[in-house]
This record gives C-alpha cells, sequence and structure tokens, in this order.
C-alpha cells in the first residue's frame, strides 16, 4: 500500500520535507539544467521538483498512482496531474523527451512492470531521473519521512532494474546527507551537510539518483543470451559412436 498523497503533501509542506527537496532538487539541475520545449512526465510525487520546469518546458504532466491517489496541479495549460495505473500509462508510445520519478519506485508492487510501461512511453534517446531512497542512508531507516517506507534501493539494484527495462544508466548521484531530524533542518545546516558527505561519506546519502537513457539497441526485457562455446549438431560423433549406433545410421 502507498503512502497516501495528503501524506506527500504535508511532507514537503513542513521544514524537513522542503530541505529534503532542495538538496534533491540542488542535484536535479545539475542534471537537467534546462527543459525548454521539452514533454516531461512526472511519475509518482513530481509535482516539488518539476515547478522550477513548468514555464520553459513544451508540456509537463504529473501521472500519480492509483495507490496513492492525486490531488489537482495546475499549470499553463490547465490541470496536468491525473490518477493512473502503474502498468498501464494513459499515454501513446515514445511520447515525452524527460521522465522522472520520485515516490515511484519504492512502493511499487510491480517494479519491472512500471520501469518498462516507463521505457515505453519515453522517446528514443529521451532520459529518466530516478530518486529513490538509498538503502545505505539514514533516511531509509526513518519514520519521519515517505523515503522511510516502502524498499530502499543501492546503485546495484537500480542499475539492474533499468537494464532489466532498456534503459542504459549513464549517471549517478547522491543526495540529502542531512540527518532526519525536524530541529537540524535548515539551510545553512544543510548545505555543510551535503558538502561534507559528498566528500567524506558519499555512498551514505538519504537519496540515490540515476540518470538513464533509452537506447533501443539494449534489451528491453533483460532478455540472456546464452553463451555458445562450440558447435552442437545433436548426434553423436561416427569416431564416439558404439558397433549398434554404427548400424542404426548405416
Amino acid at each position: 500500500m502507498r503512502q497516501s498523497v495528503i501524506t506527500l503533501e504535508r511532507f514537503y509542506a513542513s521544514p524537513l520535507g522542503a530541505t529534503a527537496r532542495d538538496m534533491a532538487a540542488r542535484r536535479l539541475s545539475s542534471l537537467w539544467p534546462d527543459l525548454s520545449g521539452q514533454d516531461v512526465l512526472g511519475f509518482g510525487y513530481c509535482a516539488p521538483y518539476l515547478r522550477p520546469y513548468m514555464k520553459g518546458a513544451n508540456r509537463v504532466i504529473l501521472a500519480m498512482p492509483g495507490g496513492q491517489g492525486a490531488i489537482a496541479q495546475s499549470g499553463q495549460r490547465g490541470i496536468i496531474a491525473c490518477l493512473t495505473a502503474e502498468d498501464l500509462l494513459p499515454f501513446s508510445d515514445a511520447r515525452f523527451d524527460n521522465v522522472l520519478c520520485v515516490h515511484g519506485v519504492e512502493e511499487t508492487p510491480d517494479l519491472s512492470g512500471l520501469l518498462q510501461e516507463l521505457w515505453r512511453v519515453t522517446r528514443p534517446e529521451g532520459r529518466i531521473v530516478v530518486i529513490a531512497s538509498n538503502r545505505s542512508g539514514m533516511w531509509a531507516r526513518s519514520d519521519k519521512s515517505p523515503f522511510g517506507a516502502g524498499r530502499p534501493f543501492s546503485r546495484t539494484q537500480l542499475r539492474g532494474a533499468l537494464n532489466a527495462a532498456g534503459f542504459v544508466p549513464t549517471v549517478w548521484s547522491g543526495a540529502l546527507y542531512t540527518p532526519p531530524l525536524r530541529k537540524l533542518a535548515g539551510a545553512g545546516f544543510s548545505h555543510g551537510c551535503e558538502r561534507f558527505g559528498e566528500t567524506v561519506w558519499p555512498g551514505f546519502s538519504g537519496l540515490v539518483l540515476v540518470e538513464a537513457i533509452k537506447r533501443l539497441y539494449a534489451e528491453p526485457r533483460g532478455t540472456a543470451k546464452k553463451l555458445v562455446t562450440r558447435p552442437s549438431f545433436g548426434t553423436t560423433p561416427i569416431a564416439n559412436r558404439t558397433a549398434s549406433e554404427r548400424q542404426r545410421h548405416e
């Protein structure tokens, strides 16, 4: 069961949530400095992260999973939020240039199905950024934020899931080294923690961010190929056959 959209909205309205948003958005902006003219999809709960791009982007759509619920969000073209099934997104193939997934993978009941749907609606050479709770970080162990719910991920786990869906991971980053404590939430302290964590403890960030590209020559289902080490013709070589086997083949 996913956390409700009300819980997520209240979290991001709090000082702790604002700190989490600012630290993750800092990293996201380095990956996506400008999305002018792009069609952008946000899956999960992405409004706090995509709001800075709404004026320049051609189109921004917020897809919210049914188990979470949805809150109406307005853009330049009216309501931009929709409630959708995770395994059947209501968009045509190759529709979006950029896809952001936040609060999307940790609580999904079908990770591979979700990532395959995101692959389907992404254009060739389009880019997806997944922001997920880091299993090695403090935020995955805290009940004070939505990042403590569901399944956290390591880089290896995210890489495997994205590869299986047909994406090619290209850039990795960490964010949110600040402890998940309300009394420590604040811009000055948080920025200091980020600089310290990136230098000293890069693997213990609260969040892990990965950008991946949709490449059409990647295996969309993660199909494994059997390695052929020598030819097999399905019969026993003549020199190795018994007398009775030679008589049957004559």
